[in-house]
């Protein structure tokens, strides 16, 4: 589908057609979900054989399930008799999974065992034909991730640029990442607002979240905000630091010094592995603590939250967020990361109100005829981005409030949506980079000097 007549990404400009039509939302799925790397589980969800999680990729619900042999496998959670969904629990523990309509048995591995009265009703019923649908894994520092495509690039190929930037959130430490807390809720919301907000939008944060942070800030007993608070605070109206953008949609952005952490717990222990943290992956990616988003939707946050979005139509989508935390962290501070995303950005949390309330604000009103037909504006920082300055690496934007995350998203995205298969995007991409390389550095280079007239 070619969705270029809503979007112009080198101008900044997007048309709200995308976020409501029922034609465009049936495309995404195909093209858009079951194209992608998508976030399906953590070792820490499944760590022992037979463990098993319910995850999606797009709408499809998909079995992750943790092998004997301790490699994990996944399929979608689908009947090949007559599509009854095999396994209805969130998670747990199985031998095997039997479709509750007629009994036709999976191993773990989503291979059939059998079918009651196969011997008698089919002439032939071969298990390799009929075994549950495969998704193709890839297991990152021990996020793992899933596709349909087979075609689409190794999960570390497909991160580019971004995977540098990815460790700064999940291999900060030795031991790796463990869950800790979990919530989920659905919000009547496109899907595409919340995968913007966190690779894009530090802007909302200063008005949107403002009674919030008051809210959320101790007060001494002489009723000023402590001086690690005020710090902290600041950060918002000083707003230094730098966004990422990536081919393939992800990006991230963050202040200098790190996002504002308000639970002093959190920030006490935050700042306290500054050495370990520098010492494993530099000092510049101790600072890296902000919003990202792996396209098209595993989002992290600085308190150490990690959260999928699940469309669910083109008004509607479905968020489980997990609160995650270092293995070797004290138990006080896995709980603190735990009550943080409770306060924060949990269905009840204060800031994720703030932003449901504006996701579905912009939701009702892309009901109108004239609201879908002006586009929106998305041209903040724009021609400002540099390659590989400043010593990272990548396409980036020398400012914490910029838009070039999000045009990069939708650039991405409407790739994506036209159809082309990976091998011809791929080569849009790199000459797309190539031009815009060529470009910035014509413009960075001196005038020649105009030769000198006179006769001999």
């Amino acid at each position: 589908m070619d969705v270029s007549k809503f979007i112009d990404a080198e101008k900044g400009l997007i048309k709200g057609e995308i976020f409501h039509s029922q034609e465009i939302y049936e495309e995404e799925l195909e093209q858009v979900f079951a194209r992608s790397w998508c976030f399906l589980a953590h070792d820490s969800m499944i760590p022992e054989p037979g463990d098993f999680m319910q995850n999606y990729i797009g709408e499809d619900p998909v079995l992750v399930v943790r092998q004997e042999d301790g490699s994990v496998k996944a399929f979608l959670n689908q009947c090949r008799h007559r599509g009854m969904r095999l396994c209805r629990a969130d998670l747990g523990n199985a031998k095997n999974f039997m479709c509750s309509f007629h009994g036709w048995n999976y191993g773990i591995d989503g291979e059939l065992i059998n079918a009651p009265h196969s011997d008698q009703i089919y002439e032939s019923l071969d298990p390799d034909v009929f075994r549950a649908t495969q998704v193709r894994l890839a297991n990152y520092k021990g996020f793992i991730f899933g596709t349909w495509d087979k075609t689409v690039a190794d999960f570390e190929e497909y991160l580019g640029d971004f995977a540098w930037y990815f460790d700064a959130y999940v291999d900060r430490f030795e031991g790796g990442m463990e869950v800790v807390g979990v919530h989920k809720w659905v919000l009547p919301a496109n899907w595409k607002f919340n995968a913007e907000q966190p690779s894009s939008d530090m802007y909302h944060g200063e008005v949107s979240h403002g009674s919030a942070f008051q809210v959320m800030v101790p007060l001494s007993a002489a009723g000023a905000p402590p001086p690690w608070a005020m710090e902290q605070l600041g950060k918002l109206s000083q707003p230094a630091g730098y966004q990422f953008t990536a081919p393939n949609g992800h990006g991230t952005g963050w202040f200098n010094g790190g996002m504002p952490l308000m639970d002093e717990t959190i920030l006490k222990w935050h700042q306290s592995t500054e050495t370990e943290v520098s010492a494993r992956l530099g000092a510049d990616r101790f600072a890296i603590a902000g919003h990202a988003n792996i396209f098209p939707t595993f989002m992290m946050l600085s308190n150490y939250t990690f959260r999928v979005t699940h469309p669910r139509g083109p008004d509607e989508m479905e968020i489980w967020a997990w609160s995650m935390a270092p293995k070797n962290a004290a138990a006080e501070v896995k709980e603190a990361i735990r009550l943080d995303l409770l306060r924060t950005f949990s269905p009840a949390g204060m800031f994720e109100q703030d932003d449901a309330v504006n996701w579905e604000e912009e939701q009702r009103i892309m009901r109108g005829h004239m609201a879908r037909k002006k586009p929106l504006v998305y041209q903040q920082m724009l021609g400002r981005a540099r390659y590989d300055a400043d010593g990272l690496p990548g396409k980036t934007v020398p400012h914490v409030y910029a838009e070039e995350a999000a045009r990069g998203m939708y650039q991405h995205y409407a790739d994506l949506m036209s159809g082309k298969p990976w091998p011809d995007l791929e080569k849009l991409k790199k000459a797309r980079e190539q031009r815009e390389r060529a470009e910035l550095a014509a413009a960075a280079s001196p005038a020649p000097k105009a030769a000198s007239g006179g006769s001999q």
